[in-house]
């Protein structure tokens, strides 16, 4: 019974030294794995800091744009408020012109015979010009008629 003794305290060793070996491989293959997820890290902890630059410098370039926008934005108000003036000034401008223009057509409604002898007289007047110039122009001809004849006969008379 000794022996078995003997033979179970060599298993439980070759068992044991088994044992560490396995967890001794483990143990590496765990320590390789570690340092990969170690430089992994490092390299995401690099592109965070760069990430995190890159961030504020966006954001603050963000920051400097929203105030442009509200400085424009309020110049933008001041045009705004400029043609609304100038709006004011055109109605104005607008309600001048229609009470003239009242005026006038209501002068023109009430002087409107006046206005109607002055047609026919301008009418008159235009007839007698028109004449005129036809008997003008007859004079003319006839003037040209009677110089033609006059340098025919003393054509004739050189014959």
């Amino acid at each position: 019974m000794i022996i078995i003794l003997y033979i179970s305290a060599a298993v439980i060793a070759i068992a044991f030294f088994y044992l560490v070996i396995s967890i001794s491989n483990t143990l590496r293959s765990v320590q390789r794995t570690l340092n990969s997820v170690a430089g992994t890290l490092e390299g995401v902890e690099k592109q965070m800091i760069g990430i995190t630059t890159e961030t504020t410098a966006l954001l603050h370039k963000t920051n400097l744009l929203a105030d442009d926008i509200q400085k424009k934005a309020e110049s933008l108000n001041t045009v705004v408020d400029s043609v609304k003036v100038v709006g004011h000034s055109i109605q104005g401008l607008n309600n001048s012109i229609q009470t003239v223009s009242k005026t006038v057509s209501d002068q023109v409604e009430s002087n409107k015979e006046t206005v109607a002898q002055v047609v026919q007289w301008s009418n008159v007047a235009l007839d007698i010009w028109d004449r005129i110039k036809v008997r003008k122009q007859q004079n003319v001809k006839e003037k040209e008629s009677i110089q033609s004849k006059e340098r025919t006969n003393r054509s004739r008379m050189y014959v």
